[in-house]
Parts: C-alpha cells; structure tokens; sequence
C-alpha cells in the first residue's frame, strides 16, 4: 500500500469523522439550540437531529420539564410593622428554550431572586392577621406577579406555595393570649344568649299555660252557664206543667209540689255532719195525704190504659202535733 492510499483512506475517515460530529442526539425533556459561528439559528428537538458539521455548533441544552425552585427563608416586615420570617417554594417550566438561554443569564438565580423580591413586596403590604389567614392569597398575587415578570425569559410559573410563616416568639404569645381572650369573649356571648332563649321559651310557656288555663275556664263557665240554664228550663217547664195542673183543678199535682219540696227539706236535715234534734210542727196526715197523691200521679202514668183513682186526704186532726225529730 503506497502513501497516497493511505492519505485516501485518511481523508476518507477525516470526513467520516466530520460528519458524525453533525449528528446529534437530544433526549426527552430537553432542547438544545444550535449556534452558527456564535448566533443562534434554530431548536432542535428530542431524537436524531443534523447539523452542519464545523459551521454548526450546540449553544445551550435547555432543561423544559418542569422544576423545582427552593426559595430560602428571609425576613419580611408586614405593614403594621410586625417582623416575620417566611419561605416558599416555586415550580417552573422552560417554554421557550432560545429566551431562556438568551435572555437572561444564570435562569435559576434570577427566578430565585424576583421570587423573593416579590415575596417581600406582597407580603410587606398585608397586614399580619390578614398575612397569617390568606396564604392562598399570597400565593395567588406571587404567582401572578413573578409569572408575569419571567414571561419575557420563556419561563412559565405554574405554582408559587408559602412554606412557612414563623413570627417571632413574643408576638406568638400575644397571639394566644388575644386568641384566649377572643374565644372567653365568645363563650361568655354565647352563654348570655342561651340564658336569654331560655328565659324567653320559659316566659312563653307560662303565657301558653295562661292562655289555656282561661280558655279551659271560659269554657267551663260556658258549660256550666248552659247546664244551668237548661235546668232553669226545665224547672221552668215543670213548674208550668204544675201550674196547668192547679188550674185544670188537679189536687193531685199540687199535693205531688208540696210532697216534693217537704221530702227534699227532709233530707236536707238529715244529711247534715253534726247530730241534732229538731223541733218542727208536722202533721202526718198532711205528709200521709201528699204521699198519696203521688202514688196517683204514678199510677195515672204508669198504669196500662186504667185511670188511676184518686186518694183521698185523710181529715186532718184539730190541732197541730209536734214532737222531737233526732236526726243523725
């Protein structure tokens, strides 16, 4: 073999050589730009890619998955000039890999600090009660803020998350003992009110227990005024009856009235609580003859169609008979 078949095969490799170096691989999750004599001209993207060998070169390879920025802890004074130390975290995704290797220099370091810088802003405007009950807020005005900041550099914040809000030891402890006092205060309302319901339930329910109470009186009355009517009715009807009697000439009926009443002055004595003797006129015949004549009215109106006949009085005696009459 002679030198110029050497110097073919040799220049044979050299270009083989030369033409691997065009062949580029990119792998999944990133993109690399490509630089021609130092400019940028084109994005290659994941898999086999060629590029001119010796013009050509890789500029940047640009991470595009999304990752994972630790934002350390710093001091932030809140509006009512309350020290408090917070850190957070943020998460981005590279979008436009030329912007990102272009536009800003050191991305990671520049999203670290326009995260905190803005951490300090948003949270330095907030009062501390509203700054430790609205970390959603928080996280929502940072991720607004930094996410409109980094746009111009191809980056996409997706999320911004306060990790942590320490105040300081002193405020802690005046912290719990508002928080005490508040929940004392609530309590303390709180039973004031239950008292109160329960005075007005109590008062209530003896106006309901009156309401009833009169309208079970005034019903009572009422029945008791119609039961009484309805027996003046019907003594009144009975006294009618009688009277009809006494003018149609029926000595019976009057005999039957008399009988009633003396037999009811009767039992009126004797069911009396103390023992006594009584001394009244009474004449036996009389009471003999009434007694009579309402055996004839009960005859007149029980019988099975015969008239009943009429007792008789017996003559009374001349004079009156009195004697002792013990009742029990």
């Amino acid at each position: 073999m002679g030198g110029l078949d050497i110097a073919v095969i040799a220049f044979v490799v050299f270009v083989l050589l030369v033409l691997l170096t065009g062949v580029k691989t990119v792998p999944q999750g990133y993109r690399y730009t490509v630089e021609r004599f130092g400019r940028y001209i084109r994005t290659i993207e994941p898999g086999l890619n060629i590029i001119v060998p010796v013009f050509d070169r890789i500029g940047a390879k640009m991470n595009v998955m999304e990752q994972v920025l630790d934002v350390p802890t710093q001091e932030v004074i809140t509006k009512d000039n309350a020290s408090v130390s917070a850190d957070a975290v943020a998460f981005y995704q590279v979008l436009n890999a030329a912007q990102a290797a272009y536009q800003v220099a050191n991305l990671e370091n520049a999203l670290l600090n326009l995260t905190m810088t803005n951490i300090r802003s948003v949270m330095g405007s907030m009062d501390l009660d509203e700054l430790l009950s609205n970390r959603d807020t928080i996280n929502d005005r940072l991720l607004r803020v930094v996410d409109e900041a980094a746009n111009p550099w191809g980056i996409k914040i997706t999320r911004v998350e306060i990790k942590d809000i320490a105040p300081p030891t002193d405020l802690v402890e005046a912290m719990a003992r508002q928080m005490k006092a508040e929940r004392e205060k609530r309590a303390q309302v709180l039973e004031a009110e239950g008292a109160r319901n329960a005075q007005i339930l109590r008062a209530e329910g003896a106006k309901q227990s009156a309401i009833l109470q009169a309208e079970g009186q005034r019903e009572a009355a009422y029945r008791e005024a119609e039961a009484r009517e309805r027996l003046a009715e019907a003594e009144a009807k009975a006294t009618r009856m009688v009277s009809e009697a006494i003018a149609a000439g029926d000595v019976q009926a009057i005999n039957y009235f008399v009988a009633q009443k003396y037999t009811e002055a009767l039992a009126s004595i004797g069911t009396a609580n103390n023992q006594k003797i009584v001394l009244m006129p009474m004449e036996a015949a009389s009471l003999i003859g009434s007694l009579g004549g309402i055996g004839a009215i009960a005859r007149e109106v029980f019988a099975e169609g015969q008239p009943a006949a009429r007792s008789r009085a017996s003559t009374p005696r001349s004079g009156p008979a009195s004697g002792p009459l013990e009742t029990p």
